[in-house]
């Protein structure tokens, strides 16, 4: 009996631990979808334009966040302007959302021997929803959807760092073909 306890144990943590495996391994992703038929190649400027009721943060990630943006579309070619008559209008909003992560660790002696221990987590799931539209249509012509898991405990130079990476990953394939 106290053997297929352990056994039940080592199974529990090795599943905890595949279980965290994955969800680390989907922690980071981004999805892109374009209006079909649209020509990218007429957008050269791009004005920052607030989206009514989105959600932003501090001033300080905000700023953060439109430095990566504005970084990645000049690499691409664009202007970045205040003034009316731009070619896109681009506005973003996050959400953030806690949920339970769980780390286990097993240690197995034999055939099925050993000590397994789970603990959880507190974790913040963040998303970024980038819009550009085109302001003589005003249609939606570009959305970006970038999921990361945030660490609040992160110093601001690895947040930074994060969010760069996060944002050559979602316009790698921007302006689309």
């Amino acid at each position: 009996m106290r053997n297929d306890i352990r056994k039940s144990i080592g199974r529990l943590g090795s599943a905890l631990f595949l279980a965290t495996a994955c969800s680390v391994a989907l922690a980071q992703d981004v999805t892109t979808q374009s209006m079909p038929g649209t020509n990218f190649s007429k957008y050269h400027t791009y004005k920052w334009v607030n989206i009514e009721g989105g959600a932003h943060p501090n001033q300080i990630v905000d700023q953060e966040i439109k430095q990566s943006i504005d970084a990645q579309m000049a690499s691409k070619g664009f202007t970045k302007t205040d003034a009316e008559n731009a070619d896109l209008y681009i506005g973003y909003q996050v959400a953030v959302d806690q949920e339970k992560q769980w780390n286990a660790f097993g240690m197995g002696r034999g055939f099925g021997g050993g000590m397994g221990q789970a603990t959880s987590s507190t974790i913040s799931n963040g998303t970024l929803v980038l819009d550009m539209y085109d302001p003589g249509t005003k249609q939606l012509v570009w959305q970006g959807r970038a999921t990361k898991t945030l660490d609040p405990g992160a110093n601001q130079q690895k947040q930074e760092k994060n969010l760069n990476k996060l944002m050559e990953k979602l316009f790698k394939k921007f302006p689309p073909a």
